[in-house]
C-alpha cells in the first residue's frame, strides 16, 4: 500500500500566494499595472547596476523578485484571528512582531503570519499582516454592542477550508489534491464582496467612528486590502506612478534612500472608491483597497532601531506637510547621523549579519584564532546583511491612514496590549529581533567551527 505524499507547506504558501496575486489582479485592474511597473522599473534597475544583479544573484533573490512580498488584512474577532493562525500555519506561516496601530490613531494591533526559516523565506517570503479590530477602544457603548452583534453573526471561513485545516493537524499535512481544494477555499475568505451586510445607516455610523471600523465590520469577510510587490528602486516607481494613471500617496514612508538600505520603504497607490450595496438595496460607495510597493533593506539590531527611532521622530517633526521631495532631503539630513558603510554597521552593532566562509575560508586548514575581524581581515570569511522581514508600526500606520483617509483619532493612542493580543491569537507572538539574532549567532558558529577544523 502506498503512502500518501504531503506537499511540503512552502508549497502551498507558493501556490497560495500566486493565486492571490491572480485574484486581486482581477479585482483590482490598477494592480496589475503596478506590477507591470515595478517589473519594468526593476528590470531597469538591474541593466544599469550590474554589481547589483550579481550579488542579487548569488544570494539566490533573483528568481523570487517578482513574487508579491505580502499583502493585509483586518478582522474583527478573536476567534476569526485564532482561526487565521490555524489557517496560515498549514503555509508555514507564524506569527511574528507585535504591533500597536493605537499609537498612530489606528483603532487595531497586527502580527505579521510569516515563514520564518531560511529555507522558507528562500522559497517563497509571503506574508500577512493581520490587524485585530480593538472594539474596546469605541467610546460609544451602543455603537460597540452594535458591531460585535454583526461580528458574531458572520463566519468568514467556508466549512470547506475548515475541514481542511482540521484535517492537515491531524495527518501531518495536505495531499496534492486536497492542497488544491484547501487553496480555493482559503482564497474565498480574502475575496471582495460588494454586498455590504449591513444597511447604510449602521455603515454611515462606524464610519463616522472611524473608517477602519465600517472597513471590518461591515462586510462578508476580511477582504484582501493590498499585495505588495518588491521593488529595487521606490523612488523611481514613485515618480512614474501618475503617468500611468495612479493617485500615489503624498511620501515614501520610512527611512531615507542610502548606500546600505535599511528596513523597509513603502509607498502605494491610492485607495479606488468601489460601489457597494448595502442591506435594503441602497447605494454608496467604499475606500480602502489599494496596491502597495515595498524596499526592504536590512535588519537592525535594537541599538539600531532605537537609533532610527530617535532619528525618524527627529526627522518627522522637520517634514510636516512636505511633499515627497522635500520630505526625502528632510529625512537624508537627519539620517547623516546613522552610518551608511556595511563594516561601521556591522562593528557599531546596528545590523544583523550572516557570516559564510569565502572560497579561501573553505579551502582553509584549521586557523589559529577565533577573532571573526581577524578572519574577515583575512579574506576568510565574509560578512553580508540579514534582510529585514518585518514591518514597521509608524510605516504601516501611515499607509492604513492615506487610504481610509481623515486623521488620527487621539482617542485611541497608547493602548498598547500584547497580552490580549496574543490571548486571541491562542499562541505568543514570535519576537523578530530574536529570529535576526538568532541566525545571526548561528552563522557565526558555523563558520568559526568550520574553522577551527
Amino acid at each position: 500500500m502506498s503512502q500518501t505524499v504531503y506537499l511540503s507547506p512552502d508549497e502551498i504558501r507558493q501556490r497560495f500566494s500566486r493565486a492571490m496575486s491572480a485574484m486581486y489582479q482581477a479585482e483590482v485592474p490598477q494592480y496589475a499595472t503596478l506590477l507591470a511597473l515595478v517589473d519594468e522599473v526593476n528590470r531597469e534597475t538591474l541593466a544599469a547596476d550590474p554589481a547589483l544583479a550579481a550579488r542579487l544573484a548569488e544570494q539566490h533573490e533573483l528568481d523570487r523578485l517578482d513574487v508579491e512580498r505580502h499583502g493585509a488584512i483586518r478582522v474583527g474577532s478573536a476567534a476569526e484571528l485564532a482561526m487565521l493562525r490555524r489557517l496560515f500555519a498549514v503555509m508555514g506561516m507564524h506569527p511574528v512582531g507585535y504591533y500597536d496601530l493605537s499609537e498612530a490613531g489606528v483603532p487595531v494591533h497586527s502580527t505579521a503570519f510569516r515563514p520564518i526559516d531560511d529555507a522558507a523565506l528562500a522559497r517563497n517570503p509571503f506574508r500577512i499582516f493581520t490587524s485585530l479590530l480593538r472594539l474596546e477602544l469605541i467610546e460609544n457603548a451602543s455603537l460597540r454592542r452594535r458591531a460585535e452583534a454583526i461580528l458574531a453573526s458572520r463566519d468568514i471561513f467556508t466549512p470547506g477550508v475548515r475541514e481542511l485545516i482540521e484535517r492537515c493537524e491531524a495527518q501531518g499535512g495536505l495531499s496534492e489534491e486536497q492542497a488544491e481544494r484547501f487553496v480555493a477555499e482559503a482564497l474565498e475568505t480574502f475575496r471582495w464582496h460588494r454586498d455590504a451586510t449591513v444597511d447604510l445607516d449602521t455603515y454611515t455610523a462606524l464610519q463616522d467612528e472611524h473608517r477602519l471600523i465600517a472597513d471590518v465590520v461591515c462586510f462578508r469577510g476580511p477582504h484582501i486590502n493590498h499585495l505588495t510587490p518588491r521593488t529595487l528602486d521606490i523612488d523611481v516607481v514613485q515618480r512614474r506612478m501618475p503617468g500611468v494613471g495612479m493617485n500615489s500617496k503624498a511620501v515614501i514612508e520610512g527611512p531615507p534612500r542610502r548606500d546600505c538600505p535599511i528596513l523597509l520603504r513603502q509607498t502605494s497607490f491610492r485607495a479606488l472608491e468601489e460601489p457597494i450595496r448595502f442591506a435594503g438595496e441602497r447605494q454608496g460607495t467604499h475606500t480602502a483597497r489599494f496596491g502597495e510597493i515595498e524596499q526592504r533593506g536590512m535588519a537592525l539590531t535594537a541599538r539600531g532601531r532605537e537609533l532610527y527611532d530617535r532619528l525618524l521622530n527627529d526627522a518627522r517633526r522637520r517634514s510636516v506637510g512636505l511633499d515627497n521631495e522635500a520630505h526625502q532631503h528632510a529625512l537624508a539630513e537627519v539620517f547623516v547621523d546613522f552610518p551608511d558603510d556595511e563594516e561601521m554597521l556591522r562593528r557599531e552593532g546596528l545590523a544583523f549579519f550572516d557570516y559564510r566562509l569565502t572560497e579561501a575560508g573553505e579551502a582553509a586548514g584549521p586557523v589559529d584564532t577565533r577573532d571573526l575581524e581577524a578572519l574577515i581581515a583575512r579574506g576568510l570569511v565574509t560578512a553580508r546583511p540579514i534582510t529585514y522581514e518585518d514591518f514597521l508600526p509608524v510605516s504601516a500606520a501611515g499607509i492604513f491612514q492615506s487610504n481610509l483617509g481623515g486623521g488620527q483619532n487621539e482617542a485611541y493612542a497608547g493602548n498598547a496590549n500584547r497580552d490580549a493580543f496574543e490571548a486571541a491569537l491562542g499562541a505568543p507572538v514570535t519576537d523578530e529581533l530574536m529570529l535576526y539574532a538568532e541566525r545571526e549567532t548561528a552563522s557565526r558558529e558555523r563558520v568559526l567551527a568550520a574553522l577551527a577544523g
